[in-house]
């Protein structure tokens, strides 16, 4: 009997579906595997309006190369959905790029994202998020002008509260997480 023979079948998200299939190329049923692409080589599309510069804040950040008005949408943070179980288990990165969606899921933005992730904490941010029906939206607090890192606070995170936060604002509160009764 011939060996079997895989092949890949890519997903619109990034992913890959991997089927089993016989020597003819005819696909076995009920066999798919899951496999976990390698986001680096994957070529982001940025969210318009967008760019990916070194930031003074921490690393990368995410600039803005249009103008948005006040309480204007900037974008959606995109990425992998996982359940908040994988996040807690992807949570020992030094680099997080995860936001919770409701408690149940949550998004990677390293796999898959639209250059959102690179939004950089700040005490005194220019943006805010919202949830809506599930999608995680980023909108401008106050007037935002090209050239401009767009920043939100992050309040809370997976990260330790004991995490350092590095925005230069003068009302800097000295760490990421809003410490609550603090």
């Amino acid at each position: 009997m011939p060996a079997a023979r895989t092949s890949r079948s890519h997903r619109a998200d990034g992913a890959q579906l991997l089927f089993g299939a016989d020597a003819d190329g005819i696909r076995a049923p009920g066999i798919k595997v899951h496999l976990a692409y390698n986001a680096s080589h994957m070529k982001r599309e940025l969210a318009p309006g967008l760019s990916i510069e070194k930031s003074q804040i921490n690393g990368k950040g995410c600039f803005a190369t249009d103008f948005f008005a006040r309480r204007r949408k900037i974008a959606e943070y995109t990425g992998e959905r996982i359940p908040d179980r994988e996040a807690q288990r992807r949570a020992h990165r030094a680099k997080l790029r995860i936001c919770d969606v409701d408690g149940v899921w949550s998004i990677d933005g390293s796999r898959g994202g639209n250059g959102t992730h690179y939004i950089n904490h700040s005490c005194e941010p220019n943006a805010y998020v919202r949830t809506i029906y599930g999608h995680i939206v980023f909108f401008a607090l106050r007037d935002i002008h090209p050239g401009d890192e767009i920043t939100v606070d992050y309040e809370q995170t997976l990260h330790p509260d004991s995490k350092r936060c590095y925005c230069g604002a003068e009302s800097c509160r000295g760490r990421i997480n809003k410490i609550l009764g603090v």
